[in-house]
């Protein structure tokens, strides 16, 4: 901090040079410890710092994707997966299909893989398309655009959401409170059987995270002891994963929110529209929030700022 010193002056403008003085110094002061300006930052970190977080529109599809429930992005193929076909979401009809958007919103190609039934979380690896679809998990050869194989879950009522570690896939019956592990070998295995209104889920630095009605919560794979990290999305639906600390989760009927750390932040609210944000997904090179609109039938995209 500078230091000024004031000079005893016995002239007739003495109280004059006091009083300019004083007022420099508690000028310098005030703007040495100004909040926007804290030590060790520079303007870019305080400009970071001072961003109100937001969605602003960026594209919208028409309204030709029928049920549009979850999207993926494939960073590989540039593409975006949409489970479609949730007309009726618990039926096995055979009306559920994968289509494949730009990541500037336009159609690749609307039939990609169809005769599923109600289509919902999805998960890439190896090259392979994991899908939930009602009590099954339907394998997409990417390539070849086929359904490869079909594994059926047993006492499964509602299967919703899938992620995957890289090896291993994971994905929430909603309808029982559960997550599941299907291992490269086929198994399936029950790792929680307790989480009522379960939802979204994903994974990250060795653990696992769901939305279930209680809100946000953390396991450790190797305990699976949960910890609730949030209550500010009770019930929701699709989570993406920025860090550690940071979140976006949607609630189904139009809500979408930052959670970071213990802070939260309402982004979007498209209730009064009657326009859900279901299983949302993420491109993380252009901080596009993809946002399938169910209802409506449509995919939309917002750029993120925080």
């Amino acid at each position: 901090m500078k230091t000024v010193t004031i000079v005893p002056f016995n002239g007739p403008f003495q109280a004059t040079a006091s009083a300019l003085g004083l007022a420099l110094c508690v000028t310098l002061l005030s703007s040495c410890n100004s909040p926007g300006q804290r030590s060790g930052q520079n303007p870019a970190e305080q400009a970071a710092e001072n961003v109100q977080p937001s969605l602003s529109q960026v594209w919208k599809t028409d309204s030709v994707f029928t049920g549009s429930e979850s999207t993926l992005y494939d960073e590989q193929n540039k593409v975006i997966y949409v489970s479609c076909g949730n007309t009726k979401p618990w039926e096995k009809d055979g009306d559920g299909f994968i289509a494949l958007l730009n990541p500037d919103g336009s159609i690749k190609e609307m039939n990609w893989v169809d005769g599923l039934h109600a289509p919902k979380g999805m998960a890439l690896v190896n090259g392979k398309l994991y899908v939930a679809d009602v009590d099954e998990i339907k394998i997409i050869d990417v390539k070849g655009a086929t359904v490869e194989k079909s594994i059926p879950v047993q006492g499964a009522k509602s299967l919703n959401d899938v992620a995957t570690d890289g090896t291993t896939i994971y994905f929430t019956d909603s309808g029982a409170g559960r997550v599941h592990s299907l291992d490269q070998n086929g198994i399936v295995e029950i790792l929680i059987d307790d989480a009522e209104g379960i939802n979204g889920v994903e994974c990250h630095g060795g653990n696992l995270y769901t939305l279930d009605k209680e809100g946000l919560k953390a396991y450790d794979l190797t305990q699976l002891e949960p910890e609730l990290l949030s209550t500010a999305v009770t019930g929701g639906d699709g989570l993406v994963i920025l860090n550690n600390t940071t979140f976006i989760a949607s609630r189904w009927a139009g809500e979408i929110y930052l959670i970071k750390g213990s802070e939260s932040t309402l982004l979007l609210d498209t209730k009064a529209e009657k326009s859900n944000t279901a299983d949302i997904g993420y491109i993380p090179d252009e901080q596009l929030v993809l946002v399938p609109t169910f209802m409506k039938n449509e995919v939309a995209a917002y750029k993120l700022e925080y």
